[in-house]
């Protein structure tokens, strides 16, 4: 399930090597899920099955994936999507659930965030190979099929939309999906343990020599993959990192960059100097949501945002060759290590 909106695994966040004591050490596996892979690394002083929790593991994310994707014709969100009837329909409580996360961060953003863009993505051409810049009576036209505040909530399991809606909630399902895991693993009282989708992750704990879970941001620059930053996470908290990008998917076309970070407003891809943000917070899904609503609105308005949120966030700026790095308030006061 690709997530058109945030950066792929290892190209936004890179794992840093683990550094384990001889006993207990840490168990790490991984594959391939929504389009992207997964590692996974834990340690627990009692025993465990390796192999049940990883074979637990992918049945998870192959019952997210029949949930979520956009790309599968039998998923819960593509049979809701092309119901031709204005009707109240079963989504299940997944899906409502992570619809009304995003709602609150849409409104939180003033729209420019929101999980009914995807014609827009497709109508810019980002699904394919090439740009395709739209007429302003075509993107005008589209534009009537974007807003979260056309699908109604009927209850914790039924959504209700026009049959020209189409939700995509590919912006926060990999955030969602680190959550779920990181739970699985709770569930076999593993509480030290960092889990990876997509450069989306979550930490819980330490390693085994009591030493801090590192992690790697890299510079938001094409074709690079050069350290940026190191973030120390807490040993006595979770914390979830999520990482959008606008370098990793866009199109060049006459001396000018169209990045696939749309303005739901406006129908438009971003155009401002912002070109990733990294948010902190122990909730993996709403750091997925924000992390890429902060960037579709830019420095000067995501910070006032992020600030008015107290929402932990890095940005990034590209000017010219140079890269210039701001705190919000809360990620200043919260006393994480960046170095």
């Amino acid at each position: 399930m690709t997530n058109p909106y945030s950066s792929f695994l290892v190209s936004g966040i890179c794992l840093l090597a683990l550094f384990g004591c001889s006993e207990p050490k840490i168990t790490k596996f991984e594959g391939i899920t929504q389009g992207t892979s997964y590692h996974i690394s834990y340690w627990s002083p009692n025993p465990l099955d390796g192999k049940t929790i990883q074979t637990e593991v992918n049945a998870r994310l192959a019952s997210i994936d029949k949930t979520f994707s956009n790309y599968r014709s039998d998923s819960v969100i593509e049979s809701f999507n092309n119901n031709p009837i204005n009707d109240s329909q079963w989504v299940g409580d997944e899906i409502v659930a992570l619809f009304n996360i995003a709602r609150d961060v849409s409104q939180a953003s003033q729209g420019c965030y929101d999980l009914t863009i995807k014609p827009l993505f497709d109508l810019w051409g980002f699904q394919g190979e090439s740009l395709t810049i739209p007429d302003a009576a075509t993107l005008q036209a589209a534009l009537a099929s974007i807003g979260q505040d056309k699908v109604s909530v009927i209850d914790d399991t039924h959504l209700q939309k026009p049959a020209n809606i189409r939700v995509d909630v590919s912006s926060v399902a990999q955030g969602y999906s680190v959550e779920k895991i990181s739970q699985l693993l709770e569930q076999h009282d593993i509480h030290n343990y960092l889990v990876e989708i997509g450069g989306e992750l979550k930490t819980d704990g330490h390693k085994p020599d009591g030493t801090a879970w590192r992690i790697a941001v890299e510079k938001p620059l094409p074709g690079e993959q050069h350290l940026l930053k190191i973030l120390t996470l807490p040993k006595d908290k979770p914390m979830a990192v999520m990482t959008s990008g606008t370098y990793r998917h866009y199109f060049d076309v006459n001396g000018q960059r169209y990045s696939h970070i749309l303005d739901a407003r406006t129908g438009k891809p971003v155009t401002h100097d912002l070109v990733a943000v990294t948010v902190l917070h122990d909730n993996p899904t709403i750091a997925d949501a924000w992390s890429t609503a902060l960037l579709c609105l830019g420095q000067q308005q995501g910070m006032q945002i992020a600030d008015a949120a107290q929402i932990k966030a890095l940005f990034i700026q590209q000017q010219g060759k140079e890269l210039l790095e701001t705190k919000s308030q809360a990620l200043q006061s919260s006393g994480l290590s960046i170095e």
